[in-house]
């Protein structure tokens, strides 16, 4: 059997039990949770910038001013991120928060290409929106390996570029035709752990949905299989607040039909960002 036609391998789910609406309400109750409270929601996002050698923060005319803030330095440093300030110095570790007046700070991104976000105290009003669950979108198989192991440059599901190992691809049976996509290993918040995730387009972008793309996590659900579940679909942090870049679409990840599964987008229209390399 060919590569690919092993890849043909993706199954929807029958309609009924094997598809648990409860667990997305759930999770879309957390998500949504998480967005109107964590000090980090994209939400209160007031800006994102890379760390560079070094950035300078608070005056006006700083590299990046802060109302009510005095000027303080932002030094990338091993293990860690320096903040120095009038009160003295602390690391800030990647991936976690610290309150510096009434802003918050997180630091993440490899070594050497270190970024900072800055939250405020309010808020955006925007709240994630959903088409209706539907079995249909949901589909069980296997992962094919990579066609060539390795990793690229990529922005993340919060702007961040990371290094994301190329996992593999599947093939999706939605239209009339197959569409294969890719798979890559992305680390989460603070470099620990990983998950297996697709940024992808369809025919809805721009028409109902985000128009850079989203992205959906593959589950492992038993040996050698997984699950693509289109109904958690996710916008990409873009959508809610500017201060993030937009991640560039993943070549060929693109399925030629509507996807009319998981977040919604309501917002005006934004340019697609071209293919290529991730910022730097």
């Amino acid at each position: 059997m060919t590569q690919l036609g092993a890849l043909a391998c993706l199954v929807a789910l029958a309609a009924g039990p094997l598809y648990a609406q409860a667990d997305l309400a759930s999770e879309r109750a957390e998500y949504l949770r998480w967005l109107t409270t964590s000090p980090t929601s994209p939400l209160a996002a007031l800006a994102q910038q890379p760390i560079g050698r070094g950035l300078r923060i608070g005056p006006a005319d700083a590299d990046l001013p802060l109302e009510g803030i005095p000027a303080c330095m932002v030094e990338p440093r091993p293990g860690g991120v320096r903040l120095t300030g009038p009160t003295g110095t602390r690391i800030m570790r990647r991936g976690v928060p610290v309150v510096l007046g009434r802003y918050t700070l997180l630091t993440d991104g490899p070594s050497g290409r270190e970024v900072l976000t800055v939250f405020g105290t309010t808020r955006s009003d925007k709240r994630p929106t959903y088409y209706e669950p539907s079995s249909r979108h949901v589909f069980d198989g296997a992962l094919a390996p990579p066609e060539r192991r390795g990793t690229v440059r990529v922005l993340g599901l919060d702007g961040i570029e990371v290094e994301a190992a190329e996992a593999g691809s599947v093939l999706v049976p939605i239209g009339r035709a197959q569409t294969r996509l890719l798979v890559r290993r992305l680390p989460l918040a603070g470099g620990e752990e990983s998950e297996l995730e697709i940024f992808f387009r369809d025919e809805t972008n721009g028409h109902g949905t985000y128009p850079a793309g989203r992205f959906v996590t593959l589950v492992p659900v038993g040996p050698g299989r997984y699950r693509l579940d289109f109904n958690r679909a996710r916008n990409p942090f873009c959508a809610y607040s500017s201060a993030y870049p937009c991640p560039a679409p993943w070549r060929g990840n693109t399925i030629p039909a509507p996807v009319t599964a998981g977040e919604r987008y309501e917002g005006a229209g934004v340019a697609t960002p071209p293919t290529g390399k991730a910022r730097r």
